[in-house]
């Protein structure tokens, strides 16, 4: 297996490295028609996913911190192996915090064809200090392609290289840039059970058709169906929101849908006061059931993201 820091990269169309003004790698996916995706290597986080007219999906904020281990607002940070605050660790994690290497021939993916995909293969392994924070070996391979369409898809694929069984909970942070929070919607969520985050984690049924925002919301959706849709009727567009969990599919159901409205804004430091409006967080994540691997098992969990014009 032959990893490297990305100075060299498989000779691929579409895929080209560069760096940031820290002189992190960074990999820029391109398809033919002008769509483009950007992934740094510091917590193999996708931070820009560009439509083929050079329009933005994805937010970040204006008052991001570009320097490590601070993880960067915005994008699609990769929480993992703690969602939130649930577990010992830092919230959300360490993965999002860690540096990442470009693998040049990871094992093959089933069910992926690369036709017209521009992709890129990264892996994180544990450091010493990361094993003294959560002492269990794995190996963590992250897909990220760009199809020819201009659909985004990520692969997670999670290997556990230890002698004991480990759990743990993941989530793909997916911060979409949005016109206006309130003349957004999010479809796919009615009638679903949901943990509310601002109330103790109660338990509560999604009552309405849709889900709108006039406040702060921060919710744990349970058994999600496949697919979830944000409206956004200012700028005629719909993300759709696939989520997919090999082998065990009926773990991979939660939707974490997340916005701090005014008031949490402002006490963040690393996001514009009035930046809440601009931005809808929608998850697809395995949170409320974490996941359990024996020695040798891997999990796979699958994301794509898609736009369509609506009216």
């Amino acid at each position: 297996m032959s990893t490297h820091s990305g100075a060299e990269i498989e000779s691929r169309g579409g895929v080209e490295v560069t760096k940031d003004r820290n002189g992190i790698d960074q990999v820029v996916l391109r398809n033919q028609r002008g769509a483009s995706a950007r992934i740094s290597l510091h917590g193999g986080q996708v931070l820009s996913w560009k439509t083929e007219r050079g329009e933005e999906l994805l937010f970040t904020s204006s008052k991001a911190i570009f320097t490590p281990p601070k993880a960067l607002r915005g994008g699609i940070p990769i929480c993992f192996p703690q969602f939130g605050n649930r577990g010992s660790l830092e919230q959300h994690g360490f993965a999002r915090n860690k540096m990442w290497v470009i693998e040049d021939n990871p094992p093959s993916l089933p069910n992926f064809d690369s036709n017209g995909k521009s992709y890129v293969d990264l892996l994180l392994k544990p450091s010493e200090e990361d094993l003294k924070l959560w002492p269990h070996s794995f190996e963590f391979r992250l897909r990220v392609s760009l199809a020819a369409d201009g659909y985004l898809t990520m692969i997670s694929r999670i290997r556990n290289v230890n002698s004991k069984p480990f759990s743990f909970s993941f989530a793909y942070h997916t911060y979409f840039s949005i016109s206006d929070i309130s003349e957004v919607r999010v479809e796919g969520v009615e009638t679903l059970d949901y943990l509310d985050n601002l109330c103790h984690k109660e338990r509560f049924t999604e009552q309405g058709d849709a889900l709108t925002f006039e406040s702060e919301v921060d919710r744990v959706y349970l058994d999600s169906s496949d697919v979830v849709a944000v409206l956004d009727h200012e700028r005629k567009r719909t993300f759709m929101i696939r989520k997919e969990g090999l082998p065990d599919v009926e773990i991979w159901f939660d939707i974490v849908v997340w916005n701090p409205w005014e008031k949490k804004s402002k006490t963040m430091s690393d996001l514009g006061d009035e930046e809440y409006k601009q931005m809808l967080c929608v998850d697809g994540a395995a949170v409320e059931k974490p996941i359990t691997l024996k020695p040798g098992e891997e999990w796979t969990g699958r994301l794509d993201l898609s736009l369509v014009p609506s009216t």
